[in-house]
């Protein structure tokens, strides 16, 4: 058999060792969906018990276990999506308002905390303690959103700084006193925001810019954030392309750069 011939099937082999494991791993899910649901999931989670350290602090072992959770609970979350699109499908068909229909909307209902607690679900599945793993997320999450607040504060100084800039000059070359003092005011109330946004920034707790460093290692920090409402997107793509926007949009004010 020719060499070409024989890596040929060997890829298509694989790949049909791929998909067989996707659909077996998507049976499995629905399979869990549906035997354990999202209450007895809860139960389940609420045995658990953790003492967050008292400084705050992540650990590499907690990042990576939160990036393992997060990419079980993508694969349970597109089950949940499939199965809360078929109940809808179902219940249009035999009409919203009849009995058969209620009840697809009830299970579509289902399929909805179903995809809430996807992560839970996932941290479960892996073992892991849920209540650790949610005052990670927590952290994360946390840490993700100060990573965009930071992003809009050092665009909205830049903004500033060139707007600080523009009123200098303008002060400078007034002739009459009465402009003068306008232009004067509004450099105070310049110079007052820029204190304030400095101070802020000053008063950030050391737990968050350390697990913001932290998780930095292992990806983009807004990634967290993201991928969190990627979770409820329509559209698969739209959130994280939206993202990429914002950034490019921030990182042009920082540039001085309008559309």
């Amino acid at each position: 058999m020719p060499r070409s011939l024989s890596a040929l099937l060997l890829v298509c082999v694989a790949l049909s060792g791929c998909k067989a494991k996707e659909a077996f791993d998507k049976a499995t899910i629905a399979n869990d969906l549906d035997k354990r649901g999202t209450v007895d999931l809860m139960k389940e989670a609420a045995n658990d018990k953790y003492n967050p350290p008292a400084d705050g602090k992540l650990t590499d072992a907690q990042v990576q276990m939160y990036l393992k959770v997060r990419e079980h609970e993508k694969a349970i979350a597109q089950v949940a999506k499939q199965q809360l699109q078929q109940h809808a499908d179902a219940a249009k068909k035999e009409g919203e308002k009849s009995l058969s229909g209620m009840m697809e909307g009830f299970k579509g209902l289902g399929s909805i905390a179903d995809l809430a607690t996807a992560d839970i679900r996932a941290a479960k599945d892996l073992k892991y303690n849920t209540q650790e793993y949610l005052w990670v997320k927590g952290q994360i999450l946390a840490a993700s959103t100060s990573a965009m607040t930071q992003k809009i504060t050092e665009a909205s100084a830049a903004s500033m700084d060139a707007m600080y800039q523009q009123m200098k000059k303008q002060y400078d070359e007034a002739k009459d006193e009465t402009t003068k003092k306008m232009y004067a005011d509004t450099l105070a109330s310049y110079d007052k925001q820029r204190q304030e946004m400095a101070q802020t920034a000053q008063k950030e707790d050391p737990a968050l810019t350390y697990n913001r460093q932290l998780l930095s290692k292992y990806e983009n920090v807004l990634n967290a954030y993201a991928t969190e409402l990627s979770k409820f997107e329509n559209k698969p793509g739209e959130v994280k392309e939206g993202m990429d926007k914002w950034q490019k949009d921030l990182d042009n004010m920082k540039k001085g750069e309008t559309k």
